[in-house]
């Protein structure tokens, strides 16, 4: 059988689960290409440079050697230098949530698909079993090739419903995994800033005027 017979043979619940497929498709290219771009904005060297320059008080150093880098990591810990006078863990929690925010972004549509899409195979096998003993009712047992139909079109819609959910799973942890590892890379490096910058502090302080 033809994949578009296989379709058509799936009922009108194919449809919105055809809707789903692409709206997945869409979301996991669009996140994949998203995340393509900040892995090439990364600059691991440039994040260890800021630190050791930190170290040694140099701020317009680190201005300059940072300007126009996408790395997210050093956004947020250019942001905290820039606002060290005030709060800088402050700062950079904020920033690093901002980023946070823009790196979670469509995964919620990720989530709702992988639930929804087995929810609307179920509906098309009720659908279809429903059919099925309508077909019983108006032909009677004897001819069962009439309820072939309605069971193709229960069994379809629920193998569809859970493809597209397994499919999705998979790139929705991936993604999930990705955040998570760019929280933890987040922190540390703010973490490092702030123990650098309050060293700083103390020795200017036990230096003196």
């Amino acid at each position: 059988m033809r994949l578009p017979d296989v379709f058509l043979a799936g009922g009108p619940v194919m449809w919105p689960l055809l809707a789903c497929s692409v709206t997945v498709l869409t979301v996991v290219l669009e996140r994949g290409f998203y995340w393509l771009q900040v892995e090439r904005g990364r600059d691991r060297h440039l994040v260890d440079d800021i630190l050791e320059l930190a170290r040694h008080g140099e701020w317009e150093a680190i201005r300059q050697r940072t300007r126009g880098c996408r790395d997210y990591v050093i956004r947020m810990l250019v942001v905290g230098i820039l606002h060290r006078e005030f709060s800088m863990a402050r700062a950079m929690e904020a920033e690093a949530e901002a980023i946070l925010t823009r790196m979670r972004r469509r995964m919620t549509v990720l989530d709702t698909m992988i639930t929804v899409a087995p929810l609307l195979g179920i509906l098309g096998t009720v659908t279809g079993i429903i059919h099925s003993f309508d077909m019983l009712g108006s032909g009677g047992i004897a001819d069962p090739r009439l309820v072939s139909g309605g069971i193709a079109q229960a069994l379809i819609t629920t193998a569809t419903g859970l493809a597209i959910a397994i499919v999705t799973v998979f790139p929705y942890n991936y993604f999930n995994s990705r955040i998570d590892h760019a929280a933890y890379v987040m922190e540390k490096y703010g973490t490092s800033l702030e123990v650098v910058h309050d060293k700083l502090l103390r020795e200017r302080r036990h230096a003196g005027p």
